[in-house]
């Protein structure tokens, strides 16, 4: 946890503490930085942020530069060196395995230990390893676990441990949110999907197919809401015509089978489906495929994971498009959220990503180097 003294220790010198927040803001040597930023990294007021600046800068402390910024003359704190766990979701998704990655590579750049396990997609699993963190006494937890019916055991578990806590995409109670702001990005995904079955099929639409994740609880599940509302919203004539929800579990193989015995006794023509993520997406694509009725279908994922992607890249698909959420820069964000948190400045109790519709007309330009990685891959394959 982090180091900082006690308010209400009776030796304590409140006026030196508060300097002590304000000298903490500035993290590198020569960082010139506005009255409103130190305020808010230092988590003081700017009225008295303003005081100690004026009284340091007296004292040789602060140098003013210009109008309006600040330069600390003394040599920038080290920093506490944390530890930090981080129980990740499971390996058998990109983008998982790509939010694991930029936290890594995060975690290593700030000088931060990282000590890592693995949820494997398993309730028994992400209990057992909430233990085995409380026991490593780490300062924080960043946790990354699907199942929204054992998050408040596991947030339980770091609250009587007085380990504060980040949850990634699933809430956790008391925990700070990191992840997709669900509702918004459903909108984008199912406005484009309206205006697109407007355009093509001049609004002749018979069904409307979710493919849901219900284990995740209430708040993945405004994904879908949001996007039934953008439906509805870019093509009104759609307040009427049946929605049907299919269990897919998130899961390209759960999708495709859900999918698949669906269309076995659905006779609608004009699909539109609406998925909680390119997995689900991609295995009801394979079931319109095998029943040879693609033309029937048209597809909007959420993630814009590199498998979705490259089937936004084949010619003709079905998988009209694919709402991004970046999982390749949540490193960074998740070490600064952490670090705000110990450092006790104020943190929303929600950060939301970045949020950006991607379609086989955009993805190269949002994703230029995605063939550059593939010739790589496969030239280490080769060597």
């Amino acid at each position: 946890m982090s180091s900082a003294p006690r308010v209400r220790d009776r030796y304590l010198v409140k006026s030196v503490v508060h300097s002590s927040q304000l000298l903490r803001a500035f993290s590198a040597a020569g960082e010139a930085l506005p009255l409103r930023e130190i305020a808010f990294r230092s988590g003081l007021s700017k009225t008295m942020a303003f005081r100690l600046l004026y009284t340091l800068e007296t004292c040789g402390m602060v140098e003013k530069i210009g109008e309006n910024l600040y330069q600390s003359c003394v040599r920038p704190f080290k920093q506490k060196l944390y530890r930090l766990g981080y129980a990740a979701q499971g390996t058998d998704y990109q983008f998982s395995k790509e939010v694991s990655a930029s936290l890594e590579a995060a975690a290593r750049a700030e000088g931060i230990e990282l000590i890592s396990l693995d949820n494997r997609y398993s309730a028994k699993i992400a209990q057992r390893n909430a233990d085995l963190l409380v026991r490593e006494r780490v300062d924080l937890v960043i946790e990354f676990q699907t199942d929204e019916n054992i998050a408040p055991i596991v947030a339980a578990k770091y609250r009587q441990a007085n380990i504060p806590l980040i949850a990634i995409e699933i809430p956790h109670p008391g925990a700070t949110y990191y992840g997709a702001n669900n509702y918004e990005a459903g909108l984008i995904g199912g406005r484009y999907l309206g205006r697109w079955a407007k355009q093509n099929w001049q609004s002749s639409i018979d069904e409307i197919v979710l493919l849901e994740l219900p284990r995740a609880g209430s708040l993945p599940r405004m994904r879908l809401t949001g996007m039934l509302v953008g439906m509805k919203e870019a093509m009104p004539a759609l307040e009427n015509c049946r929605v049907t929800p299919l269990d897919g579990d998130g899961k390209f193989s759960d999708s495709f089978e859900a999918m698949r015995k669906h269309l076995r006794t659905a006779k609608s023509g004009n699909m539109l489906v609406g998925a909680i993520n390119d997995a689900s997406a991609l295995g009801a694509l394979r079931a319109f495929q095998e029943a040879g009725r693609t033309d029937c279908c048209a597809i909007m994922g959420h993630n814009a994971s590199p498998e979705g992607r490259a089937e936004l890249r084949q010619p003709g698909t079905r998988l009209i498009g694919s709402v991004a959420f970046f999982p390749e820069k949540y490193g960074d964000d998740l070490v600064h959220v952490a670090l705000d948190i110990l450092n006790r400045r104020p943190v929303p109790p929600a950060v939301f990503v970045k949020h950006q519709l991607i379609t086989p007309e955009t993805v190269n330009h949002v994703y230029p180097n995605d063939e550059l990685m593939k010739v790589t891959s496969a030239s280490a394959r080769r060597l």
